[in-house]
């Protein structure tokens, strides 16, 4: 990379603090880089990530963002196009790079309650206050607080599953005839999320390299009476709503409210990644990626510049894969040229 130069970064985070809404700070460097110095970069099939690029780059606000999607429409090197206008930035806290991955579920259900389909899916009620956190999960399991409100999406037959969906923020659900109902993100209870692989880990159940999704799915559905308590351990409760009219075939909606796309959508924190902008991707693990991703979401979880969940799809094969991703790497934010250079020759600002 290029040598850091205080002065230089400080001036670079002054001009980009808005892009950031003023999360910046002396502790986060900044570094502008060469294309040279992304490995992969010459291998990758960058018409597939202009393509995603193009879904979401007119919903950027600011009009460097916008002049370049407008360039970017009829592209036929995207490659070039690439290089030509934009350079790659590499933000950092000092704290190692983490990367996940997430997925869309899918689960079986029903639109009226039966035997097997007795767990519902709830949309937001109506009441719910914005100001202060709401009731936790065991009253709301336990208390019927939400019954008889007609606030029922659909029913589905597995409460683990259900439960991890709340996690995901969004799926699917299969019904007996085919359909499926397609689920975004609607709210939630204003409690934070508690990490049940980390109380599994604090109870001296399992170690910490040994937990991931399907091992605590597993662990509650061999323990059921137990399991239901672990997860209420967790008071954060997240609801739904039906999206209408997205085909099967597409992904989930991200932040942007576009579909998401396997292997190419980020999360990210906007903070410090502008949802829309192009992110140079070096992932290492079992399951190593070199790929220019477009950030198109964000996550509760997902915090720090050098943070990132790779969407990898929809289903139980895809949740597997979701599962096993836990790594380190690096990515880089493709800021307008302009935009990267601007604050670099004017120290002053």
């Amino acid at each position: 990379m290029i040598p850091n130069v205080s002065a230089m970064v400080r001036a670079f985070l002054m001009a980009i603090a808005p892009v950031f809404g003023g999360a910046v700070s002396a502790e986060i460097s900044v570094t502008v880089a060469e294309f040279r110095q992304l490995s992969g970069w010459q291998e990758e099939d960058h018409q597939s990530a202009l393509r995603v690029f193009l879904k979401t780059c007119s919903d950027m606000k600011p009009k460097d963002w916008r002049s370049l999607c407008a360039l970017a429409v009829n592209q036929k090197n995207p490659k070039l196009f690439f290089e030509m206008f934009f350079r790659p930035v590499f933000i950092s806290n000092k704290a190692p790079g983490l990367f996940t991955g997430y997925f869309e579920p899918e689960l079986n259900g029903s639109r009226t309650p039966t035997s097997r389909f007795r767990y519902p899916v709830y949309k937001l009620p109506p009441n719910l206050p914005k100001d202060r956190p709401w009731f936790t999960r065991r009253e709301i399991e336990t208390q019927g607080i939400l019954a008889n409100r007609n606030l029922e999406i659909a029913w589905v037959d597995d409460p683990v599953e259900l439960f991890f969906l709340q996690i995901q923020g969004s799926g699917r659900v299969r019904l007996p005839d085919g359909d499926v109902v397609r689920l975004g993100y609607g709210g939630f209870n204003g409690r934070r999320y508690k990490s049940i692989g980390a109380e599994l880990v604090r109870r001296g159940i399992y170690q910490d390299h040994q937990v991931s999704a399907q091992v605590i799915k597993n662990w509650v559905k061999r323990n059921p009476v137990a399991g239901r308590e672990l997860l209420r351990h967790s008071p954060g409760f997240v609801f739904f709503r039906e999206i209408p009219n997205l085909p099967v075939y597409d992904g989930p909606l991200g932040a942007m409210n576009r579909s998401l796309t396997t292997l190419r959508s980020l999360a990210v924190d906007p903070r410090f990644v502008p949802l829309g902008a192009p992110v140079w991707l070096e992932k290492q693990g079992e399951r190593s990626l070199r790929r220019l991703m477009i950030a198109q979401d964000t996550g509760s979880a997902i915090k720090g510049p050098q943070r990132g969940d790779i969407f990898v799809g929809t289903g139980k094969a895809a949740g597997r894969v979701a599962g096993s991703i836990k790594d380190t790497g690096r990515m880089f934010v493709l800021m307008p040229i302009q935009r990267a250079y601007t604050a670099l020759l004017e120290p002053g600002r």
